[in-house]
């Protein structure tokens, strides 16, 4: 706990160019984020260190669910599977910025509403786009 302390005194009291910043609500912030990195650092480190270092051919192979994989096992996907993912994750975008927007439309200054009407064009041509090069019937 001493070691938080001085931390949160060392960021209070910041010099630059004779002003004094006032980083102290920020200190459990970066506290929180070198503790993070450190913990998924760590956890790193270990695992290369602990983890057996021998391939064993059964470690080579395709998991089947305990069968033997019989022939190829690496297979091309279609395009279309990554496609629908995209058009997937950009309406799922527009949908959660239209919901904000919709929150706070009436404080909103006008050239805020003129942003938000070239994203959702812009999306809305992406998704046009992607609709209409790969010819999708099965969406």
């Amino acid at each position: 706990m001493n070691v938080l302390y001085v931390i949160r005194n060392v960021l209070i009291t910041v010099h630059t160019n004779r002003k004094i910043m006032n980083y102290g609500p920020y200190a459990p912030v970066l506290i929180f984020a070198v503790v993070s990195v450190l913990f998924a650092g760590v956890g790193m480190l270990l695992s290369s260190l602990l983890r057996p270092s021998k391939m064993e051919p059964l470690k080579e192979t395709t998991y089947e669910c305990g069968e033997v994989p019989i022939g190829d096992t690496r297979i091309q996907f279609h395009f279309q599977y990554y496609m629908f993912a995209l058009i997937f994750v950009i309406a799922d975008v527009l949908t959660v910025f239209l919901a904000l927007w919709a929150y706070s439309f009436s404080t909103m200054s006008l050239y805020a509403k003129f942003l938000m009407l070239v994203f959702v064009g812009l999306l809305t041509i992406g998704i046009l786009y992607a609709l209409k090069k790969e010819e999708i019937l099965w969406i």
